[in-house]
């Protein structure tokens, strides 16, 4: 939430690319949510009840100023992308959905405006196992094919495995050790992290 700017910092700035944030000559908070999207945990209420899906994905390209048919087109691509057939599933409903595809259709949304990071909040913690790793094959896939960044924040040590180039402990609100995926489970420095 601090990195999406939900929040406010208590102390200190927010950077990204280098920029600080919403601060006077940094990086406008507008076009720092533009290139960087977020993946709730919980994939029902992060989508619009009241719009079928493509219209949900379309909203924020529509909102940044494309067009709504091509805002629409981008979004049954991206249907497609992510594995759901744009034409079963585009005029659909959140509640018509599973938590998989709903899941998938937020990983769609936040692809729409092409970002360059992605954070995903334990984005597959709530899906069922078979599910989960459907997703997380998903996102392997479409981190390599668009380039992407994703800073990935799960409980689930496993998982963090599977996704990670690199990773960063948080122990009682604080950075505990960070470093490659293989020295951070091969080698942990912290006890935390060794536990």
């Amino acid at each position: 939430r601090l990195l999406m700017r939900l929040i406010e910092p208590d102390t200190g700035d927010v950077r990204f690319d280098g920029q600080p944030v919403a601060t006077p000559g940094g990086m406008p908070l507008r076009e720092m949510r533009r290139r960087m999207q977020m993946v709730f945990q919980d994939s029902y209420s992060s989508l619009n009840p009241r719009l079928p899906i493509v219209d949900t994905i379309a909203y924020g390209p529509k909102v940044h100023g494309l067009a709504r048919s091509e805002a629409r087109a981008r979004a049954r691509g991206l249907l497609q992308k992510v594995g759901l057939d744009p034409d079963r599933f585009a005029g659909r409903y959140p509640h018509e959905l599973s938590g998989g595809q709903r899941q998938r259709v937020n990983i769609a949304r936040a692809l729409a405006l092409q970002p360059d990071l992605l954070i995903l909040d334990e984005a597959v913690s709530a899906l069922d196992k078979s599910v989960e790793a459907q997703v997380l094959n998903l996102l392997v896939d479409l981190k390599s094919q668009l380039d992407l960044t994703f800073i990935f924040i799960s409980h689930d040590l496993n998982v963090v495995q599977f996704i990670s180039d690199r990773v960063l402990v948080m122990y009682l609100g604080q950075v505990a050790e960070i470093g490659p995926v293989d020295a951070i489970y091969g080698e942990a420095a912290h006890p935390y992290t060794r536990a």
